[in-house]
């Protein structure tokens, strides 16, 4: 009977943090269809499908968004390539100092984000960089690397080495074990961490702030919105776009990385 009441406690108390996570988003999607343009009424007096066409056929946020999902492209790349040869170094060497470099290579997702803008914005001023897309693309590939990273070492840690070694017995080179038994047991996490960069990097604000100067990414423009009490329904469209184009490729990284614990050649 107490276990009974306990599993019940337990049912209601994930129920209620789930709704405090996710009640916020709820009035988000709702408002984005309210015909009420300067401020939030609960219940809305009725609801319109107009904002979607007015947040259509605005130039601006068409320009914010294509300037997101390019910034959040080309980080991604990056962040692939550099965490992925930095997963490899750290997973195949031992040497002095290797928790050390492993400390680095995660703090600047563990750091605050305004920390990180700060640290860039006077490196760029101190070189005479001037603010551009390949500044927000740095920016922002700081904490990509990060998550990059996470995922490779992982799935490395639970790949044998005896893999690679029998790979090489049979006459393969660095390149063909690389590409025929590395990559493979690499691909799905390579996948996941590459679609939990791009969400970050797509609506990251903190250290886009410091480092993009005039240019305006969508999550900025969303920021800059906000004031005019009249663009707030179109605002809560773009958002719901965000909550859409975020969503959609942690989902799929979650279903990618799940049930992959157990790989090829660990002995389980």
């Amino acid at each position: 009977m107490r276990s009974e009441r306990a599993g019940i406690g337990l049912r209601i108390a994930a129920a209620g943090g789930l709704l405090y996570l996710h009640l916020p988003i709820a009035f988000i999607l709702l408002y984005a269809f309210t015909t009420e343009d300067k401020s939030y009424q609960f219940p809305p007096p009725g609801l319109t499908l107009k904002w979607f066409a007015v947040a259509w056929n605005r130039q601006d946020i068409w320009d914010a968004l294509w300037l997101s999902v390019k910034v959040a492209v080309v980080a991604t790349s990056l962040a692939i390539f550099l965490g992925t040869l930095a997963a490899a170094a750290l997973w195949r060497a031992r040497f002095y100092g290797r928790d050390a470099i492993t400390l680095l290579i995660v703090l600047p997702i563990a750091l605050p984000g305004i920390i990180t803008g700060i640290a860039l914005r006077s490196t760029f001023g101190l070189l005479d960089i001037p603010f551009s897309f390949w500044t927000i693309v740095v920016g922002h590939a700081t904490f990509c690397i990060v998550v990059v990273y996470n995922n490779a070492i992982a799935r490395l840690r639970r790949t044998s080495p005896s893999l690679l070694e029998a790979a090489m017995d049979l006459g393969a080179d660095g390149f063909q074990t690389f590409r025929w038994v590395l990559l493979p047991n690499l691909a799905t996490a390579l996948l996941a961490g590459g679609m939990l960069a791009f969400a970050l990097s797509f609506d990251e604000v903190i250290v886009t702030t410091f480092t993009a100067g005039q240019q305006t990414t969508l999550p900025i423009w969303m920021l800059s919105e906000l004031v005019r009490p009249r663009q707030r329904p179109v605002t809560n469209v773009v958002a719901v776009f965000v909550i859409a184009v975020t969503f959609l490729p942690i989902l799929l990284a979650y279903r990618l990385t799940r049930g992959t614990e157990t790989m090829h050649g660990t002995g389980k």
